[in-house]
């Protein structure tokens, strides 16, 4: 196959939540394969320094993911003033770790908000501009939680499984129209999200032995599967999500 089939050059690449950790590096993957970056956040400061960083032609679109009005604005002002968004990478995301018979009710809810109705919210907003145009790619950050389960973080496991059906679902829906809509389940990554989990001597002992490569994955190796995901290489992959986990959901 060509390699040209992997080339994003004139495509312009919505990433939530991207500021930092995955999004961030999914960012910078996209932009090095000839994507334009619309980098999304809450906190405009860190956006700024996010786009700095990154640097080339970068777009700042600050919205809460979690707010339908306001994503719905900041989208459809963004295409009318801007030019069209064909890939859409949901990224952002939360998590909060207690014993489920002592979860709290409000950390629970912004769990739903924040990882689920997110990827709703942000999804159809692009969905809408991507169907008139009969393309578009929707690519639904899951875990390596959308198949298993630790102790502690149950509702998070929840919102993930959720993800991949959404995504589903968007597939169902939108294949018609010419979208792929997948999911990119990450295994145990070094990101500020899992910063507890790294920096516990006896957790990282653990995932040691537990994964079959033996090891934390890097946010960079992530990025090839996204690029994939994002291209026409992936023209007749739908509904589906992989997992880059180091073989963790394959082994007991």
């Amino acid at each position: 196959m060509s390699l040209s089939l992997f080339d994003l050059k004139g495509r312009r690449a919505l990433i939530t939540g991207s500021s930092q950790g995955i999004g961030y590096a999914l960012a910078k993957g996209l932009q090095d394969a000839g994507a334009e970056i619309v980098l999304n956040g809450r906190d405009t400061a860190k956006l700024a320094q996010a786009a700095e960083t990154l640097g080339g032609d970068v777009h700042q679109l600050a919205f809460d993911a979690t707010d339908h009005t306001a994503v719905r604005s900041a989208v459809d002002g963004f295409e009318a003033e801007i030019g069209a968004i064909d890939i859409l990478v949901n990224n952002a995301g939360m998590q909060h770790r207690t014993p489920l018979e002592d979860f709290p009710a409000d950390a629970f809810e912004r769990l739903m908000q924040t990882n689920i109705a997110s990827v709703f919210h942000v999804g159809q907003a692009c969905a809408r501009h991507m169907i008139s145009r009969g393309q578009g790619k929707i690519i639904n950050i899951a875990s390596v939680q959308t198949a298993l389960a630790r102790p502690g973080i149950a509702p998070y496991t929840m919102t993930k499984g959720a993800v991949a059906n959404l995504t589903k679902g968007m597939a169902t829906d939108w294949a018609k129209y010419g979208l792929q809509c997948n999911g990119l389940a990450p295994g145990y990554f070094d990101t500020p999200l899992n910063a507890a989990l790294v920096a516990d001597p006896e957790f990282s002992a653990w995932l040691e032995k537990r994964t079959p490569a033996g090891r934390w994955g890097k946010v960079e190796e992530l990025v090839g599967t996204c690029i994939f995901l994002a291209s026409d290489a992936s023209s007749f992959v739908n509904g589906t999500t992989v997992f880059v986990d180091g073989g963790i959901t394959a082994s007991l």
